[in-house]
């Protein structure tokens, strides 16, 4: 079992509250960027370093995650190729993609991205929040809990 994080976009406390449950219960955490990052210090704790081309990120951790491991994203397209292949998706709001609610958040995507491009929407995700990171703590507890004990 691994956490991966797609780490170009996740926000800061998202990860460091990913940090203290991988020393918390010793899960091994990847984070995965086009560009350089820094880790704390953890033999838990790496990152990979992936080309700067379009995709790149979200085609290596489709390529690496298993079943038994989560990724912490919030690229909806790169959730339903993860859901797909069965892999665990998890947002950084606190939201597990499943097989039940990705097709419906992916055509909710869809819609405001062409929306977005034809200029009747502007501006991009809501502010980041206490009440997303306590969600996002809640939710990474509870997917630990149930993935520890198989």
């Amino acid at each position: 079992m691994k956490i991966w994080i797609d780490a170009d976009a996740c926000p800061g406390p998202v990860k460091a509250i990913v940090f203290r449950a991988s020393q918390r219960v010793g899960v091994p955490v990847v984070l995965v960027a086009n560009q350089r990052l820094a880790t704390p210090p953890s033999p838990l704790i790496t990152a990979v370093h992936v080309s700067a081309g379009f995709d790149e990120a979200d085609h290596y951790l489709v390529q690496q995650a298993t079943t038994s491991d989560l990724v912490i994203t919030a690229d909806i397209p790169l959730a339903a190729r993860l859901v797909a292949l069965g892999v665990p998706a998890l947002n950084p709001r606190g939201e597990l993609y499943t097989a039940e609610n990705i097709h419906e958040r992916l055509a909710l995507r869809n819609l405001k991205e062409e929306l977005r491009s034809t200029g009747q929407v502007t501006g991009g995700p809501a502010p980041f929040h206490n009440r997303d990171k306590q969600a996002f703590a809640n939710s990474l507890d509870r997917w630990l809990t149930q993935h520890r004990a198989r």
